[in-house]
Formats: structure tokens, C-alpha cells, sequence
């Protein structure tokens, strides 16, 4: 049966002619009553392409064969008939170049029933001649004519063993020749082999386990089929995703000092670039306290003037107000995206990964809003009430006869009169930018930052506490590709513990 399953799998891949082809043929025999060993029958060496042959087959079949005997686990059976020159053995050849200590070399002489009568093999099989480190081990096969009549192998390894112990020349060596002899060596170093890399195979068995479990653990166990216990999983990789947000906040993470960026580097910037000298210069000053009088001009100081001039001048803060809060309000969303990336746990459920984003978004632009209010409102009370004891403080015009009066009718509308009128409410101004410039960064912080860190998701628990099970499922829809990744993870686990488990069990004793 074997040799049927091999004639059919040669001619369906050589096509009934005589190529070769480097294409193996795969054969599991099973049986409860060996170990698992892997045969490997490679094709003799051949010197001349016959009939139907390229002439590359020669080069073609020794590439071939130094391709397995090349490996450093596999045991080369080095075999050549008795009944030709052992120098012109190209198994030995080969087996020489690739494994020149001969550790893993073992000669086999076969046909020793066919050598010519007064010749023996001795000098070879003592060691006298082309000497291994393995002796060297004479067998007796099944002849032609025993194939064509169906010999079995049991008849055929009693006819080997009767002609070593029958044989006049091989007899004192009978115990050590034969079929059943060479099998036993074999197993015997195979045996050994196993036991020197038994440390190694285990060693790489447990750090390949390792490496497993640490991508099971990367990619997640798999998620329950119970509403709750997939509650509890989304209510955990929220909470993940929260402590990542916070550490990016707090400096366990980058990013969260681009919020004290806004307000050392923008918000300065932008109140320095406000048009005060074009709003407070001696023009614009003379326009607006004229129009603010009316049609009686003021009689001791331009008091409606000033505030008109103030007003419209704290009106210029309502900007950089507005872009501070935008500004933190880009940041907090960036970090909300980085945050979401970094936790791994939520990469495999990318419909949960869409909403945590969305409610965590929704969330910033609550507070965004309300910061904006009270970043508004704070300017909002700088125009609603002057700081009146500025003014009094401001230093009088004095008249030549030393009494404080208020300037002459004629001072009051030459243009050093408005240039100290706009130097007054910018005095007054800057003042006001100082205070804005400080307390503007406490609202943003208190009405953006700080209750992202306290209550970022704090809707979307409330949401999530009102769906159903169907609904909690879809939000813990995997990737398909994390999925099948898992699969074979998990597989190739359990394969590795098995093998573990089998290495466990082996007591070698002998």
C-alpha cells in the first residue's frame, strides 16, 4: 500500500516520465507503537542523465539532497553497497563535506550477501578502513525476487539475522549487524540528542507561552455573552481611557502642556497685539469725547468720554477671551484622540472607540460653552465697573497760580489734552489686561479642564445605563481581523502547553 501511494504520487507530479522534481511527497503512517520521527527517502546519486532526462538532473538531484542533509537535526544514513568501491561512494562524499566531524553520520553497507565469494567487508565494518565516528552497520535487504514475490519484512529480517549468524565472516560481529541493530542505534542517539536539547526545546517552549499570553493579554479575552459582565467591560475601558486622559492632564503623558502654553504664550501675545494706539490716539480720543458731549462740551473733565472710551477699549478683550477658550478647548479635544489611541484594551472595539470619542467631544463642548460665558462675563464686569480710586490718583493739572483747577477753556481742545486723556485710559486699559491676563487662565481651567478631568463621561454612563443587552453588544463589536488573530493565538497556545505537558511527562531514566 505504501509503495502503490508513492508510484501514484510520483507519476501524478513527474508525469509517468523520468524528471525528478523537488517537490516532496508527504506520508503519515500512524501507530500506537512507535515515536513520532520524520523519514526522509531521498532519490541516489547519479552521475549520467539517462534517455528522457535533462542533463541538468545530475546538479538537480545532489541540490536536492544537500538540502536535507544540510540541517543540523537530521541523522544522515550514508548508504552504499558492499559490493562496490567504498571510495567512490558519493553518500560518504556528501555526508563528509556537510558533516565533517561525523557526528551525525552513520554508514550503512547493504547487498553483503551479493559480494563476489573470498571478499568480505570486514576492513570497513572493524573500522580499518574509512573509519566513522558511528561504526559502521552491515544489513542484509529483500532481493528483487523477494519484492516480486511478496516477501514480508518479518520473513526477511529472519533470513537477514540467520546469514550474520551463519556467515563465516560476519559472525563474531552478528549481535552488532542487521536491520533490527541499526534501528536500535538509531533510536539510542536519537535518544541522546533529544536529551541534550530537552533544556533548550523547553526554554524555547516557555518563552514562546510567554510571548503568546502577553498578545492574548494585548489583544483581550473574549467578551462575555452577559449584559452585566459586558457593562462592567465597557464601564472598564472607560475608566482606562479616563486614567490615560487624566495622565496626559496631569504630565504622567505629553500634551497637557500645550494647555499652559495658551496662557503664557497666546494669551499675551494677544493682548499685546489689541489696537490701543490706534483706539486711544489723539484723533480718535478728540472723536469720541466730542461725540460724547453732545452739544454742550464738558465743563471740568470729559467724565463720558472716559467711560465711552474705556467701554469700547475693554470690548477689544472679548477676543483673545474667545480664542483662549477655543484654544484649550483644541487641546482637550487632541488629547481626548491620543487618549483613545493609547488604550489598547479599546483598539479591538472600534464602535466603542467611536463613541467614548463622540461623548467625550460632546462633553468638551459643554464646558467649552460655559467657559466661554464666564471668560465673557469677567470681561463683561470690567465695563460694568470702573475702578474709581485709578482715577483719583491720577495726577492733577496745576495752574500757575498753584490752585487745582480744571485746564482752560482753550487747553481742553489742543491735542496734548486728548494725548493725556487716551495715555489716562490706557494706563487704565493695561491695568485691566494684567487682571484679565490672570484671571481668564483660572475660568478656562476651571470651566474646561478641570471638569474634564472630573466629569468627562460622566453622560455617557448615564447613557450607557439605560441600554439594553442587544445594545451594550454592539458596542462591543470586535474587529474581525483582532478577532481571527485571537483564534489563532488561543490555538497555538494550547499547542505549545500540550507540548510542554508531553516534554513534562518523559522520564528519562534509561
Amino acid at each position: 500500500m505504501v509503495r502503490k501511494e508513492i508510484q501514484e504520487e510520483t507519476d501524478r507530479v513527474t508525469g509517468k516520465s523520468k524528471q525528478i522534481s523537488p517537490v516532496p511527497i508527504h506520508l503519515s503512517i500512524y501507530s500506537p507503537n512507535v515515536v513520532n520521527l520524520t523519514l526522509i527517502d531521498l532519490p541516489g546519486i547519479t552521475k549520467v542523465a539517462v534517455e528522457g532526462q535533462p542533463e541538468s538532473v545530475v546538479l538537480e538531484i545532489e541540490t536536492m539532497v544537500r538540502s536535507y542533509i544540510e540541517k543540523p537535526n537530521c541523522l544522515i544514513l550514508a548508504i552504499t553497497p558492499a559490493n562496490q568501491d567504498l571510495a567512490t561512494s558519493d553518500a560518504v562524499k556528501l555526508s563528509r563535506e556537510v558533516d565533517p566531524t561525523g557526528e551525525r553520520t552513520f554508514g550503512v553497507l547493504t547487498k553483503l550477501d551479493l559480494m563476489d565469494k573470498g571478499t568480505n567487508a570486514l576492513d570497513i565494518l572493524e573500522g580499518r578502513s574509512y573509519p566513522l565516528q558511528h561504526p559502521w552497520v552491515g544489513i542484509v535487504n529483500r532481493s528483487q525476487a523477494d519484492i516480486n514475490k511478496n516477501v514480508d519484512m518479518i520473513a526477511a529480517r529472519r533470513r537477514e539475522h540467520e546469514f550474520f549468524a551463519t556467515s563465516p565472516d560476519y559472525g563474531h560481529l552478528a549481535t552488532k549487524m542487521g536491520s533490527e541493530y541499526l534501528a536500535k542505534l538509531l533510536s539510542k542517539h536519537l535518544e541522546s540528542i533529544i536529551k541534550s536539547r530537552i533544556p533548550g526545546i523547553t526554554s524555547l517552549i516557555n518563552r514562546s507561552i510567554d510571548e503568546l499570553e502577553s498578545e492574548l493579554d494585548h489583544l483581550g479575552r473574549p467578551v462575555a455573552v452577559d449584559a452585566g459582565a459586558q457593562l462592567y467591560t465597557i464601564l472598564e475601558l472607560c475608566r482606562s481611557f479616563d486614567r490615560i486622559f487624566k495622565e496626559h492632564l496631569d504630565g504622567g503623558r505629553p500634551g497637557g502642556d500645550r494647555i499652559y502654553g495658551v496662557f503664557d504664550n497666546q494669551l499675551p501675545a494677544a493682548l499685546r497685539k489689541l489696537p490701543f494706539d490706534r483706539h486711544l490716539s489723539p484723533q480718535n480720543v478728540r472723536k469720541v469725547v466730542s461725540e460724547a458731549d453732545g452739544y454742550q462740551p464738558h465743563l471740568i473733565a470729559p467724565e463720558q468720554g472716559y467711560r465711552r472710551l474705556i467701554d469700547s477699549a475693554l470690548n477689544y478683550f472679548r477676543g483673545p477671551a474667545e480664542a483662549s477658550v477655543d484654544a484649550v478647548h483644541f487641546v482637550l479635544k487632541e488629547l481626548v484622540r491620543r487618549s483613545i489611541g493609547e488604550t489598547q484594551e479599546l483598539k479591538r472595539f472600534p464602535t466603542l472607540q467611536s463613541e467614548i470619542a463622540a461623548a467625550a467631544n460632546k462633553a468638551l463642548e459643554r464646558f467649552r460653552d460655559d467657559s466661554k460665558k464666564t471668560t465673557m462675563r469677567l470681561v463683561e464686569m470690567e465695563s460694568s465697573y470702573l475702578t474709581v480710586d485709578f482715577f483719583r490718583k491720577l495726577p492733577q493739572d496745576i495752574e500757575r497760580g498753584g490752585n487745582p483747577t480744571a485746564p482752560s477753556a482753550a487747553d481742553r481742545y489742543t491735542e496734548g489734552h486728548f494725548r493725556r486723556i487716551g495715555s489716562n485710559v490706557s494706563s487704565y486699559v493695561g491695568m485691566v489686561s494684567e487682571t484679565l491676563k490672570n484671571t481668564i487662565p483660572k475660568a478656562v481651567v476651571h470651566c474646561q479642564v478641570k471638569e474634564a478631568k472630573r466629569s468627562l463621561l460622566d453622560h455617557f454612563y448615564a447613557q450607557l445605563g439605560k441600554k439594553e443587552g442587544k445594545q451594550l453588544a454592539q458596542l462591543l463589536d470586535e474587529d474581525p481581523m483582532l478577532m481571527e488573530r485571537r483564534q489563532q493565538c488561543a490555538k497555538r497556545l494550547e499547542l505549545y502547553k500540550s507540548a510542554r505537558d508531553e516534554i513534562d511527562s518523559v522520564s528519562w531514566t534509561r
